[in-house]
C-alpha cells in the first residue's frame, strides 16, 4: 500500500527528489529517509490524490504517541522527523493507516481526452498547450492517445526513448520521446506498433522549433 525506504548513504537534500521517482512509478505514496546525525532520520514524503499524506502521518502520530518527533506538510508533499531506532516502527503503521485509508487510489488510472485528428498535429497548437497553463494537480494539462507505427527507437540520454513515429492520415513521421523507460525492455526492435498516451510538446533544437510527442505511457501492439 505504501513504500517506506531508508538507506544510510542517502543525503537529506535528495529524499524528496526520490521519492518523488519512485511514487511516480510504483504509484504508491512514498516516504524516503536520510540520516541527519544524533540518532534522528529525517523523511520526505510524496502523496497520491485520494490520500491525504498529511493526515496519514497524522493518524500514526494519533495512534502511536511518541513515535513521530516532528511532521508537517499538505496532502501531496510532507516532512517528518523520528529516531532510528523507530523506523521499523513507522513503517509498519505507515503502511498499516495506507492501506486502511482505501486501496482504490492505488489503482494507476491514466485518463485521456481522446485521440487527435490528423490536421490537429501541428506545432501552433502545441504552442498553445505548452503556453495554456498553468497546468496543475486538479487543472491537467490535456493527454492524448493513440495508435502509432514504429519507424525507428532508440535509447538516447542513458534511459530515454527517442522514437519516429507514424499515424493514421499523417503527411509526415512524428518525433516522440519517453522519458525514464526500462532499458531492459526498450527499445524492442520487435515492436512496430504502439498505443501511446501523449503530450503535444515543441522540441527546440539548434533555433529550429518542431512539434514532438511526451509519451506519458506506451503499450506494444505487436
Amino acid at each position: 500500500a505504501a513504500l517506506v525506504l531508508f538507506d544510510e548513504h542517502w543525503h537529506q537534500g535528495v529524499v524528496g527528489i526520490l521519492a518523488s521517482r519512485i511514487k511516480e512509478r510504483y504509484h504508491r505514496p512514498v516516504i524516503a529517509f536520510a540520516d541527519v546525525g544524533d540518532g534522528l532520520l529525517k523523511g520526505s514524503g510524496r502523496g497520491l490524490p485520494g490520500l491525504h499524506l498529511r493526515d496519514l502521518i497524522d493518524r500514526v502520530a494519533t495512534e502511536h504517541p511518541g513515535l513521530i518527533a516532528g511532521f508537517g506538510g499538505h496532502a501531496m508533499a510532507a516532512g517528518l522527523s523520528l529516531a532510528r531506532d523507530s523506523y521499523p516502527d513507522f513503517a509498519a503503521a505507515f503502511i498499516a493507516v495506507t492501506q486502511a485509508a482505501g486501496a482504490t487510489e492505488l489503482e494507476a488510472v491514466l485518463e485521456t481526452d481522446g485521440s487527435l485528428e490528423a490536421e490537429e498535429f501541428q506545432l501552433p497548437l502545441a504552442e498553445a498547450l505548452r503556453g495554456g497553463g498553468p497546468w496543475g494537480q486538479q487543472f491537467p494539462e490535456p493527454l492524448f492517445d493513440g495508435e502509432f507505427d514504429v519507424l525507428s527507437q532508440r535509447i538516447v540520454g542513458e534511459r530515454h526513448l527517442k522514437l519516429s513515429l507514424q499515424g493514421s492520415g499523417l503527411s509526415a513521421p512524428i518525433d516522440a520521446i519517453a522519458f525514464s523507460v526500462d532499458t531492459d525492455r526498450w527499445p524492442d526492435d520487435a515492436v512496430q506498433r504502439l498505443r501511446i498516451a501523449y503530450r503535444l510538446d515543441v522540441n527546440e533544437y539548434r533555433g529550429r522549433r518542431a512539434l514532438q510527442l511526451v509519451v506519458e505511457q506506451l503499450e506494444a501492439l505487436d
